[in-house]
């Protein structure tokens, strides 16, 4: 059933039909970056034990940037809450 359930994800959240590529070469890469961004977002639930759509709706909030002032560049970094910093932190490397 998680194969179903994949399968069913990466035609809906991922836009993953229709394909209008031609070529072999274009509808497989297509198709790696599909799977590619299955693999990335069942890592992201399994890590935070969040849904997908969940991670994104909380860190969309989330900008940085930077300001320029007579020329001058000025980072402007991003300023999250301690629930954000928890879930971003949980997707670091463990080794």
């Amino acid at each position: 059933w998680h194969v179903e359930q994949s399968f069913r994800m990466s035609k809906s959240d991922l836009k993953a039909r229709p394909i209008f590529h031609r070529k072999r070469d274009a509808i497989e890469a297509h198709l790696t970056i599909i799977m590619a961004a299955l693999a990335l977002q069942r890592t992201i639930e399994h890590k935070t034990g969040i849904t997908l759509k969940r991670f994104v709706k909380q860190l969309r909030i989330v900008r940085s940037g930077i300001v320029v002032i007579d020329n001058k560049e000025y980072p402007a970094p991003a300023v999250m809450s301690e629930e954000i910093a928890r879930l971003l932190n949980k997707l670091k490397p463990t080794h």
